[in-house]
């Protein structure tokens, strides 16, 4: 099987769907299934809280096997704001995210913008930054933000 259809194979056919398949892959630490939801430009963007701006699909990969190299990432995403045309859609989110820590379980917050462009492969991911969150993130109600992205 080529690699175009591996991937289309692989994630389905909706921006919402390569969303829930890159959550998916993190929590279950599956980098193939996370990397086939990327686009194949190498001109794609990953920020991770706090890091550097990653370009292209390798750099992408090799902060993700990183971080599987220490156990899953149990990100929930929350509170999605969306923004979408016939090519292109925007996903602005609030991430839960599940630690264990020696003195037990903890929650943190992250605050994320996924983008996804429709390719001849179907919808796959451009960009995915994130930033650190608080607690006030996860309580203030969806619906109390205003319906307009500038």
């Amino acid at each position: 099987m080529t690699k175009a259809k591996l991937r289309a194979a692989t994630v389905g056919g909706s921006a919402d769907e390569i969303e829930a398949a890159f959550y998916e892959a993190l929590q279950t630490g599956d980098i193939e299934r996370l990397m086939a939801c990327w686009s194949d430009d190498e001109e794609v963007v990953c920020v991770h809280p706090g890091g550097p701006r990653l370009v292209g699909l390798e750099n992408i990969r090799q902060s993700f096997e990183t971080m599987f190299s220490n156990g899953t990432i149990a990100a929930h995403p929350e509170h999605v704001r969306k923004v979408e045309t016939v090519t292109s859609a925007m996903h602005n989110l609030v991430e839960r995210i599940e630690l264990t820590m020696p003195d037990g379980p903890q929650l943190a917050f992250v605050l994320t913008t996924n983008v996804y462009v429709r390719t001849a492969q179907g919808w796959r991911m451009v960009a995915h930054h994130a930033s650190p969150g608080t607690t006030q993130e996860i309580h203030a109600r969806a619906d109390a933000m205003p319906p307009v992205l500038h």
